[in-house]
Parts: structure tokens; sequence; C-alpha cells
């Protein structure tokens, strides 16, 4: 049994993110499992505002390894499941899918997709789609040195990229470098790296380290969506304003048909997308477009895309009931900004599922 939850003053008191009244007549019933949910209370709200318009009775489930997890206390159902880690998540997951009818999976971490790839198989046997994108997609994005090589043969500017050992030996050098895992997200273990002592010191920190070209220019995350199909139709790009621990804090949207020229060529080139993917890129000051990372999922900037016109839970969830989805490439608001601030989440008796 969850802790009780005392909303936030912009929510009612004691209210859900969608009305508990029973289903009207022609409502579709919809249930949606966001796994790995943390902070994501802007997207749930989207997808319940998306749900009102479509006329479908949408039950919000998601699940967190503790209640800690603010967005915990911001749905219909939540649960407590395993460590992605642990031999018992999937199983766990499989359970809770076929307990409650689970329509669609939603994962929102880069570590979950691997492990929801591999089973997604499993899930459509049970009648629960996963929404995400095939497991060669999702293992080229999250090796970013396969990014690269991807990137590279098939004609996308991308930044040069070395494995650390290579980058040592390297009698060339062009400081500064960018050092990151080869795996990994967030930002962490990420180093502008200057001289070679800096990048034999801090590359021993890293785990299977990778160097790349540093490239100077404005940062921008395109959310693109692919529905189930695989095909780019709508990208947005947002030029990152602000970033705080590796998810962006102010936003702005950019639409610079050179980046979104872009977006859509890195979709069709990785040919088996589903959903939503986001992709990260430089806009150069002589006007060249570098792609620097992929992650094939909901970018933590969605809410910008959404508020914009870009209504990708609306897509999403239309497209999985099978209704006409009409999308215009361009129907969303250029130069809208995003300022995100924290909000509180008040929970009582926690102390008490803490020990």
């Amino acid at each position: 049994m969850p802790p009780r939850t005392r909303r936030a003053s912009r929510q009612t008191k004691g209210s859900p993110l969608r009305s508990k009244r029973p289903a009207a007549s022609g409502r579709a019933p919809l249930n949606i499992l966001f796994t790995c949910v943390g902070r994501r209370i802007e997207l749930l709200e989207a997808f319940a505002r998306a749900a009102r318009s479509l006329r479908i009775d949408l039950t919000l489930h998601a699940t967190d390894i503790n209640w800690t997890a603010p967005a915990m206390h911001r749905v219909d159902r939540p649960h407590i499941v395993p460590a992605i880690a642990d031999d018992a998540y999937i199983p766990t997951l499989l359970t809770l899918a076929r307990k409650h009818d689970i329509d669609l999976i939603i994962p929102t971490i880069d570590s979950d997709l691997l492990p929801l790839a591999r089973a997604a198989a499993g899930f459509a046997e049970i009648g629960t789609r996963v929404v995400i994108s095939s497991e060669s997609v999702v293992r080229t994005c999250q090796d970013k040195l396969a990014s690269f090589e991807l990137l590279a043969r098939t004609g996308i500017d991308t930044p040069d990229t070395w494995r650390l050992s290579e980058a040592l030996r390297r009698t060339d050098h062009r400081f500064p470098y960018y050092l990151k895992p080869r795996e990994g997200s967030a930002g962490k273990g990420n180093y502008v790296v200057r001289t070679i002592d800096e990048l034999r010191v801090l590359g021993a920190r890293v785990p299977d380290a990778i160097v790349q070209e540093f490239v100077p220019g404005d940062e921008h995350t395109l959310d693109i969506y692919t529905g189930f199909d695989g095909r780019p139709r709508c990208v947005v790009p947002r030029k990152r304003l602000e970033v705080r621990r590796g998810e962006v804090s102010k936003g702005i949207v950019s639409k610079d048909p050179r980046v979104i020229a872009v977006g859509n060529r890195v979709v069709e080139v990785l040919a088996e997308c589903r959903g939503v993917v986001t992709v990260q890129c430089m806009l150069t000051p002589d006007g060249r477009v570098r792609v620097i990372e992929i992650n094939p999922r909901f970018g933590g900037g969605a809410p910008l895309a959404i508020a914009a016109g870009a209504d990708l839970p609306r897509w999403l969830m239309a497209e999985h009931l099978g209704r006409k989805v009409t999308i215009d490439p361009r129907g969303y608001r250029d130069g809208l900004a995003m300022l995100r601030y924290d909000e509180s989440v008040f929970v009582e008796d926690l102390s008490r599922e803490l020990g």
C-alpha cells in the first residue's frame, strides 16, 4: 500500500491526474505503465490531458524502486519493483502487465531500454505493447562508438570518435576533446579535456571511455515522433539554454529546417524506431549540424515539444487504438520557451515506508 499523498497546490487536493468517475459510454479504456517514472510528472500530465481530449478512459500506472520517486504519487496505480539489474525485474513487469491488463509500457530512462527491447516479444504475447525501438536500434544508440560508426558510414555529420586507447596513441592532438563513457547517460562521467595529462587522468576514471572531437556551438535536442512504423513524422528541435544534472532546465523551440532535416535522416538510417526518439546535435557557428547522441525514448524536455503543439502522447495513444492520426510536421509553435522550476509533492507516512 503506497503512502498517502498530499497534492501540490496547483492540483485539487486528493485528486488524481484523471477523474475517478465511471467511464462514460463510448470512452475507450487504456492502461499505460511508465517504468522508472522518477520525476516525470509533466509527461504524465500530458498523457492525461491527451486522453481527455481523445475521450479515453486512461489509467496511469508507474513503477520505481521506492516511494521517494515523486511521480509515483501522481498516478492511479503505483507499483514498487526490483532494480533493473535484478533478474526478477522483467518477470515482475510481466506479472503486472497480466494482472492489470496493461496496453502500453513506456520506458523513461536509458538503462531500461535494452531489457525491455529484449522482452518486447514476450510482452506482445500477453497483449502488451512496449513502446520501444528494435533491440538493434537500442544497442546502436546506447553504444556511442557504434552510433558514431553508423552515422559516419551513412554520411551524417558527427564528431570524430575514438576509443581512449586510440586517442592516447594519436600524435596530432587537437584539444579540447570531449571524454565520456561508451555507454552512459545523464551527463555522468563526461568531461571536457584540454591536455594529454588530463586525458590520461580523467580517462582512467571513466569506464570504457571514448574520446570525441569537441564541437563548439548551440546544442539542440530533437523530439522525433516515429509512431509504430519507424517513419519520422514530426521533428521538434529544442535549443538548450541551461542543463541541470544532464536534463534540460531551460530551452526554446527552434524550428530550424537544417536541424529538422538531420533529425529526419537519423531516424531513416536507424530504420526500426518506435514511439519517440531523442536526438542531440550541435549547430556550429559555420552552420554544420553535428549529431552527438541518440536516445530512443521520450526525452526529459519532451513537455516543451508537447506544449508547442507536437502532441506526442495524443498521437501515440490514438495510433495504438487504430484511430486515424493526421500530423502536420510543421504544426507547432516556434520560439516557445520552457523555464523549469522545482515543485514539491507532499507525502504522508513516508517514514514508515523508508524504515
